[in-house]
């Protein structure tokens, strides 16, 4: 089959058009009346100053500061001017990944549980709040209950909730100005990414990959949400790509690639960018034959009329969940001595996508090479390798499979080396790395102009992939197909990427996961969040760490740095994270140069429920049991993110799992191929499984994330 290529044909209409240089990095002058209004199109390509209007910083999502008062020089002299609790959104089910927006000298946060909050900048004071409500029995959501922030405008804020809903909320007073709902969670529709408000419209996209939904970017009217255009990000017959999905089937009516973030818009072009996810089903691809456009794609569409105008897909038939959940970032750079309008992108595969954002054209080189072949799971005869660098490693040592083999099933060997794009079948397994959490998963990367390199977290970790579950489609229920799981200990990297020739400029490594995303600002510094519990500044050019402070909480998110009344100053809110397994907590601070608080004591990593200064949740217990150690029958208790069995060794024979999920989402368990069916809160499922050999058996719940944050282990047969 033909491969669909990238299509420039629209956008090389506009070749006369100049880059907006405010949105780039560059510098921006005020026309004679005046600065530009903050919320029209120049308001918003402006680097960030006294405000932090969006997600990214700007519409290019540069997560990049102009100002120079914190700088390497004296970063290491932050304190906190003021620390509080929101006191939402702290048990182990939720995550705190939303990036505070600051206008006028107001902070805007949501928290895991879509509750939002109006905290005055000045005094750490809650001005409103709105609580969300949620039904606490939905159970569509993968990955942790999450948000990843606000989006201002036209006088309201606007947030997407787990509950499918677009929700307006009155600037000053925080009371509901409109409702309208994206999608039904009941059909496995959430909406966990930053809306984006440009030009009296709001941009959100749907999650919902896990579920078999039709992804889409929609747009709506900010003053009366009404819906203006609907771009399917898996295209109907008629549409550009709907021919990389199978003819004799439907199943690209429930193909996945859904938004996980906000997009960037460049206003010179006209044109609105974002990057997509998996195809669902995640891990099995055989009804799903071709390259499955445009899941894990790059895409480029008319912000105005929400039309195609190029994509880039970066992974073709993916079976691995290697999708694009970061944001991208556009900026400009010096590319063979020429000055080039850019879009980069990071992905889970552990490279970063750099293109021409007028064509989608690469603007390094990435060339298509021939990878193995499993012609049951109809894999791609190619795939995409960008020219430069990855940031993790794309390869198992034979020391990495050492420290992790006994845990896998009997007779699992290493094979290609544990490479990317290593690929599985009906009946076996692979393994290989990334993982199904990257490289990088939906942390976001910043780009400064002053260095030209990007900086981007990621995540090192092997994954074991079996293949031979049938998917079968059903609304609202997991539509996987397979099952994976990470195995040995995440490790993480902090890397910056020359933008010029994405190669590495410097990295950092570490112990455990980098999970969280990135600020860099002109004061030649770049910010980042640890699991830990740490806020850090590293020294932009040369990576070395200048700053470290614990927040109390895992800090799995990303600062924004702002001046307020004249200082510069730097926002961080750390809840923790559910995938990331770090300590929960609902932690808001505010940094500066003549701070008095000190670092807050660590948070708790027991049941990701307990942090510094928070009330403790109910500790939920695991099912009682007189079972003796070779017990024919073994209860196991399942909560966020964890199981407690009542025995961790049987005899061969058939053995009798009674599953009680005590925690608050559906969870499920696998144990030597067979699998009980998601388990809602409070069910009881029960799985009778025959153990022939001796040996270790992995077991694991495989709703996508759980095993990541902890939900696996291993059960001895004797």
């Amino acid at each position: 089959m033909k491969r669909l290529v990238t299509s420039a044909a629209t956008a090389l209409l506009v070749a006369g058009i100049v880059l907006l240089a405010a949105a780039c990095g560059g510098s921006s002058s005020s026309s004679a009346s005046g600065p530009p209004p903050p919320f029209s199109s120049a308001g918003l390509s402006k680097l960030p100053t006294a405000n932090w209007l969006t997600n990214g910083g700007s519409i290019a999502n540069q997560r990049y500061s102009p100002l120079t008062k914190i700088n390497a020089g004296n970063v290491a002299r932050l304190k906190g001017l003021w620390h509080v609790h929101l006191h939402s959104g702290n048990a182990g089910k939720y995550s705190g990944e939303a990036q505070p927006l600051v206008y006028k000298n107001v902070m805007y946060v949501v928290t895991g549980a879509d509750d939002v909050f109006a905290i005055d900048a000045m005094t750490g004071a809650t001005k409103w709040v709105h609580r969300a409500h949620l039904n606490q029995k939905i159970k569509t959501i993968c990955c942790g209950w999450t948000s990843r922030g606000v989006a201002l405008g036209a006088g309201k804020v606007y947030v997407g909730q787990l509950d499918g809903k677009l929700v307006a909320l009155d600037l000053k007073t925080g009371r509901v100005a409109w409702s309208t709902q994206v999608a039904r969670y009941q059909q496995g529709y959430t909406i966990t990414n930053a809306p984006l408000y440009y030009n009296g419209r709001v941009y959100t996209g749907v999650s919902g990959g896990e579920y078999g939904i039709r992804g889409r970017l929609t747009a709506f009217s900010a003053k009366t949400g009404k819906e203006v255009w609907r771009f399917y990000t898996i295209p109907g017959p008629g549409h550009v790509g709907h021919n990389t999905w199978p003819a004799g089937n439907n199943s690209w009516k429930h193909g996945g690639a859904p938004v996980w973030q906000t997009p960037a818009v460049d206003p010179k072009l006209g044109l609105l960018y974002f990057s997509t996810g998996n195809g669902s089903p995640d891990f099995n691809g055989s009804a799903r034959a071709g390259d499955n456009l445009f899941t894990s794609s790059i895409m480029a569409i008319d912000a105005k009329t929400g039309k195609y105008r190029w994509h880039f897909q970066e992974v073709h038939h993916d079976i691995w969940d290697y999708d694009a959940p970061s944001p991208v970032v556009l900026f400009n750079v010096s590319v063979g001595g020429q000055e080039r309008q850019a879009i980069a992108q990071a992905s889970k595969t552990g490279w970063v996508y750099i293109l021409d954002r007028k064509t989608g054209k690469p603007l390094i080189g990435i060339d298509e090479r021939p990878v193995p072949q499993a012609p049951a799971q109809k894999t791609a005869a190619t795939q995409p390798y960008p020219r430069g660098d990855a940031f993790v490693d794309q390869s198992v040592s034979p020391q990495a499979f050492r420290s992790f083999a006994a845990t896998l099933p009997k007779g699992t060997r290493l094979v290609n080396g544990g490479r990317i794009f290593t690929p599985y079948t009906p009946g076996g397994t692979a393994l290989t790395t990334p993982s199904d959490l990257g490289g990088d998963d939906w942390f976001p990367m910043s780009y400064s102009p002053k260095t030209s390199n990007l900086y981007v977290c990621g995540l090192e970790q092997a994954q074991l992939y079996a293949g031979g579950k049938t998917a079968v489609f059903k609304a609202g229920k997991t539509f996987v197909g397979s099952t994976a799981a990470a195995q040995g200990t995440p490790a993480g990297t902090f890397t910056a990427i020359d933008a010029s020739t994405n190669k590495i400029a410097w990295q950092k490594h570490f112990s455990d996961s980098c999970y969280s995303g990135s600020t860099t600002t002109a004061g030649n510094i770049v910010l980042v969040g640890r699991n830990g519990g740490q806020l850090q500044a590293y020294n932009a050019t040369n990576g070395n760490r200048l700053w470290s402070f614990q927040t109390g909480a895992g800090a799995n998110n990303t600062a924004s740095v702002f001046s307020l009344h004249g200082k510069e100053v730097v926002a961080f809110y750390a809840a923790g994270s559910a995938l990331g397994g770090s300590a929960h907590g609902d932690d808001l601070w505010l940094f500066g140069l003549d701070g008095k608080l000190g670092p807050a004591r660590p948070g708790s990593l027991t049941g990701g429920v307990q942090h510094a200064g928070a009330q403790k949740a109910p500790k939920k217990k695991a099912p009682k049991t007189n079972a003796p150690a070779n017990a024919s029958t073994v209860n196991v208790g399942a909560t966020e993110f964890r199981f407690t069995f009542s025995t961790q060794t049987v005899h061969t024979g058939t053995v009798t799992f009674k599953v009680t999920n005590n925690g608050s989402i559906p969870h499920n368990l696998s144990i030597n191929g067979q699998q009980t069916p998601n388990i809602d809160p409070g069910s009881t499922a029960t799985l009778k499984v025959n153990f022939t050999k001796p040996g270790s058996y992995p077991y694991l719940c495989t709703i996508p994330g759980h095993a990541e944050a902890g939900m696996k282990g291993v059960l001895k047969v004797k």
